[in-house]
C-alpha cells in the first residue's frame, strides 16, 4: 500500500488502485450472439470488438442512447498574441450553436458541452515556467471529472486549444520518448525549449503540471471519472491523447475504456501507434475539437445495434 503523503496528486494515484474492471460475462454474451448470426468467424471484424468493448464497459447488452461530447476549452501562454479570441471564438460559436461540432451532434444524436477553462487567463508560457502548482494542477483535473457527469453511455473527450502545439510536442517526448522533432507537427523550436526545461522529470501528473495545458488536465480528470462511472471513452485529438497517455504511463489498464476516434496528422498518428492503438475513423480531419468523436457516434452505435439482443414485436420475426 502507498503511504500517504498529503500532496494534492495522492488523491489520484489512490483512484489508480483501485480502477474497476470490464464486465467480462457482458463481453462474452456479444461474442456468443456474434457467433450465432454471423455466418464466418469474425464476419463483421472491427464492429464486434467495439461491441464487446461497449457491453464490458456498460456492464450490459451495448446501446449508444445517451452520447456526449465534451470540449475543453483552454489558452496558452506559449500560444500566438490572438490565441486568447480565437479560443473565446470557437467556444462562443460551440455554445451559440453554430459550429461544425453542433451539426455533427446533431446528426449523431450526442449532446455537447462545451467547458470553459478560464480561456480568458492563459496558463503561464510552459518554455519558461511551469503551467501549474500542484495543487492548481489537481484541482483542474477535479474540474476535468465533472466533464464525466450528466448521465452518458459513450462519452467523446476533446478540446478547443490554440496554442498548445508545443506543450503536446514535449510531454509526447517525455512519454514516448524520442525528440521533439519526431513530435512536432509545427513550434519545433518552442517544442525543443519546452522538452529541455523538463528534462530530468519522470512522473506523469509532474510532466503535466509543468508543461501541460488546462484542457490536458481536464480531459485526464475526465477520462478517470467516466472509468469509475463505467462509460466508454473516445478519444479525440492530440491533447486528450496526451492525458490518455499520462494515465496510461501511470497505470496501463487506466485507459482500457477508452478508443481513439482518428489520428489528426502523422505525430499523433505516432502517438497512437506507441500506445498500440488503432484509431476507429481515418477521414483525414486534420484537428480533433469533438468532430472526429461525434463521427465515431454512429458507428459505435451500428456496432452495439449489429450484437444486441433481438427482441421482436409479439406475432412478428425477428428483423
Amino acid at each position: 500500500m502507498r503511504a500517504l503523503t498529503g500532496l494534492p496528486f495522492d488523491d489520484i494515484r489512490a483512484l489508480l488502485e483501485r480502477l474497476p474492471p470490464p464486465d467480462e460475462a457482458a463481453a462474452d454474451a456479444v461474442r456468443a450472439r456474434a457467433a450465432e448470426f454471423v455466418a464466418s468467424p469474425n464476419g463483421l471484424g472491427r464492429l464486434t470488438g467495439i461491441a464487446e468493448w461497449l457491453a464490458g464497459w456498460q456492464s450490459r447488452a451495448p446501446a449508444v442512447n445517451r452520447p456526449s461530447i465534451v470540449l475543453f476549452a483552454a489558452s496558452h501562454g506559449a500560444g500566438p498574441d490572438d490565441s486568447v479570441p480565437r479560443v473565446r471564438a470557437r467556444l462562443e460559436a460551440a455554445s451559440a450553436g453554430t459550429a461544425a461540432i453542433n451539426r455533427l451532434c446533431l446528426a449523431a444524436d450526442a449532446g455537447l458541452k462545451a467547458i470553459d477553462l478560464a480561456v480568458d487567463v492563459p496558463v503561464p508560457d510552459v518554455r519558461v515556467e511551469d503551467a501549474f502548482d500542484e495543487a492548481g494542477c489537481a484541482a483542474t483535473i477535479a474540474f476535468g471529472m465533472e466533464g464525466a457527469a450528466g448521465g452518458a453511455d459513450l462519452l467523446g473527450i476533446a478540446d478547443f486549444g490554440v496554442g498548445n502545439q508545443a506543450s503536446v510536442a514535449a510531454l509526447a517526448a517525455a512519454l514516448f520518448g524520442g525528440t521533439a522533432a519526431d513530435w512536432a507537427e509545427d513550434d519545433l523550436g518552442d517544442a525543443a525549449t519546452v522538452l529541455a526545461r523538463i528534462e530530468g522529470t519522470h512522473d506523469p501528473l509532474e510532466l503535466i503540471r509543468r508543461a501541460g495545458g488546462r484542457e490536458i488536465a481536464a480531459s485526464l480528470g475526465a477520462i478517470l471519472a467516466a472509468r469509475f462511472e463505467k462509460i466508454p471513452v473516445l478519444i479525440d485529438g492530440a491533447a486528450a491523447t496526451i492525458a490518455a497517455a499520462a494515465l496510461h504511463r501511470l497505470a496501463p489498464p487506466a485507459i482500457a475504456h477508452c478508443r481513439f476516434a482518428q489520428a489528426c496528422g502523422p505525430a499523433h498518428r505516432r502517438m497512437l501507434e506507441a500506445l498500440r492503438v488503432e484509431p476507429l475513423l481515418d477521414l483525414g480531419l486534420t484537428e480533433g475539437e469533438g468532430t472526429a468523436a461525434a463521427l465515431a457516434v454512429p458507428l459505435v452505435r451500428a456496432a452495439a445495434r449489429a450484437h444486441a439482443p433481438l427482441k421482436p414485436a409479439p406475432g412478428r420475426p425477428p428483423v
